[in-house]
């Protein structure tokens, strides 16, 4: 008699659903590049994964709730990326600001379609409680954390600007660049807009990078 096998338990169906509802949100993000957030339909969707509209009905239910969660891809996105640099950007505040800096221009942040995306989510959320929820949510993380950061040089450095409005330049300044970027890339790309996010910087906080 042969011996019978004992195949362990996969989790291929839960992995399926995982990749096929990513596959749905990464068409969703070039549908709203390519289309803008009020055209994008189930059916562009659909077009741009190759999928049909029956799928997408049956991992998100409605586009309402597919857009949502587009919506919070890209906000868990950029959230993990930032936290990331803010561990393990160095030991100095410095070190931390600037790389957490570097992150708004890292190509898989700094690209068209997600700027296109966060653009689009953004102009919604005054009418959309549920866009302006998640979208303030991920502000507010945002500036405490670089307005941590940013007290931290300050009161090495005996600088007179407070925390919060530093962090608020900051951020003004790199998403005026992302506007900028996604409005004139023929004449700015990704990499000057770091230096001139970098140059912002050193104005601020001139001490610290003559001592670079």
């Amino acid at each position: 008699m042969a011996p019978v096998v004992t195949r362990p338990k996969t989790k291929r169906r839960t992995a399926s659903r995982q990749v096929r509802k990513k596959q749905l949100i990464k068409a969703t993000i070039k549908s709203i590049a390519k289309h803008g957030l009020s055209v994008t339909t189930m059916a562009t969707v659909s077009q741009e994964a190759g999928l049909s509209q029956g799928i997408i009905n049956l991992h998100f239910q409605s586009k309402e709730r597919l857009l949502e969660e587009t919506l919070r891809h890209v906000v868990d996105e950029y959230r993990y990326t930032w936290n990331k640099a803010l561990e393990e950007g160095g030991d100095s505040a410095l070190e931390k600001l600037v790389a957490l800096v570097a992150v708004d221009f890292d190509s898989k942040v700094c690209h068209p379609d997600k700027l296109s995306v966060w653009f689009a989510f953004w102009g919604e959320s005054r009418s959309r409680p549920t866009y302006r929820k998640i979208c303030a949510q991920r502000d507010r993380e945002y500036r405490l954390g670089l307005s941590g950061v940013c007290e931290d040089i300050i009161t090495e450095g005996q600088y007179a600007i407070d925390a919060d409005v530093a962090a608020f330049g900051i951020s003004a300044m790199n998403q005026g660049l992302w506007l900028d970027i996604l409005l004139n890339p023929n004449e700015l790309d990704r990499n000057i807009a770091h230096e001139v996010s970098m140059s912002h910087l050193r104005h601020i906080f001139p001490r610290h990078f003559d001592l670079r």
